[in-house]
């Protein structure tokens, strides 16, 4: 099992109070992750701020954006996966981006994994972009993800859809890794059929094991339907993390958070039908041992990755300590598990 966290790129406002986090300190999150033995940053994407942010706080968050921030941090650590988490398709330009990409996973020797998405607020799409207001964003990103994969691998790559076009275009250099790792992002249907169809992996949001389990079986059918092989396919789910001595307050942590707000805020998208009664299901809440079954359950239901792993915390000193205590009890007790030979 891999594990990531979450690098509060854009996230404050959101997940966390505003102020947050200085770019500054972002940087030193992304390198004591790598020094606990974290797999991967995982770093969101935010334009502007949603309507509910500006209710709630009197002065605005700051967003740094990924691509640049990844490009710092390509020279300020060594072995750290680079994730995005996710990059918001309809907000970006084709070309260009695979330009960043390729170039940013030359800088970090081959260290990105481009997690890409429709995005959860509408609104963000339509502040930026007015006159993509009747935009079908998934159907621009089943455009957009083989677009970036012709891009990456073609010597003269062309495409013609109905949002993306352009003709041969000559994109060099191309990234160290080939293939460069595309992940869907996504619970619907739509988004874990995509993941199967054009993917190295698939980002699904606080889900259960069973619910992992019952939507792979849909990321399979995806792959059948595109005659793919999904052998070394990564099942990596963000989850939020709560961690307490006892299982009470670890709850009491995650229920008083802004992280909760915010997956409050996600029903109309992201969590559309689930009952955060019982958000504990979905989530990684309890003492170390207890979250060190709750990571097997996981295992069990087909899980590589625990991807952008989102600590309840509303002050920067209580994310680190959490970040620091899962790091030592549980990323370290599977590390431990793999030098055994545990599959």
């Amino acid at each position: 099992m891999r594990f990531g966290i979450g690098l509060p790129t854009c996230t404050e406002g959101l997940m966390y109070p505003v102020p947050f986090a200085d770019f500054p300190e972002v940087v030193e999150l992304a390198q004591e992750a790598e020094a606990l033995g974290y797999y991967a940053v995982m770093g969101n994407d935010h334009f502007t701020t949603p309507r509910y942010v500006r209710r709630s706080f009197d002065r605005p968050p700051r967003f740094y954006e990924p691509l640049i921030t990844y490009a710092y941090l390509a020279a300020r650590t060594e072995r750290i996966k680079l994730m995005t988490g996710v990059l918001v398709l309809p907000m970006r330009e084709p070309v260009l981006l695979a330009k960043q990409v390729a170039t940013l996973d030359l800088a970090s020797k081959g260290r990105v994994i481009l997690g890409v998405g429709v995005g959860a607020y509408r609104e963000e799409l339509e502040a930026v972009f007015p006159d993509r207001r009747r935009l079908r964003r998934g159907e621009l990103a089943d455009e957009m993800i083989p677009a970036l994969r012709a891009l990456f691998t073609q010597r003269a790559a062309s495409f013609t859809g109905r949002y993306v076009r352009f003709e041969d275009v000559e994109l060099f250099p191309k990234p160290v890794q080939d293939p460069l790792p595309l992940y869907a992002a996504g619970n619907a249907p739509e988004a874990a059929r995509r993941a199967g169809r054009y993917c190295e992996g698939w980002i699904p949001a606080v889900l259960s094991p069973d619910e992992v389990r019952q939507r792979l079986e849909i990321v399979r059918e995806g792959a059948r339907q595109a005659g793919r092989d999904l052998t070394g396919f990564d099942v990596a789910p963000q989850l939020v993390v709560a961690i307490g001595s006892t299982p009470e307050q670890a709850r009491k942590r995650l229920r008083g958070s802004q992280l909760f707000e915010h997956l409050v805020s996600l029903q109309r998208s992201t969590l559309r039908g689930q009952d955060l009664a019982r958000v504990e299901e979905r989530c990684l809440v309890g003492t170390p041992d207890q979250i060190c079954r709750q990571v097997e359950a996981y295992r069990a239901a087909g899980v590589t990755h625990l991807s952008g792993l989102l600590f309840a915390a509303d002050t920067l000193a209580e994310f680190r300590e959490q970040m620091r205590l899962f790091g030592r009890e549980v990323v370290a007790a599977f590390a431990r598990d793999r030098a055994g030979g545990s599959q």
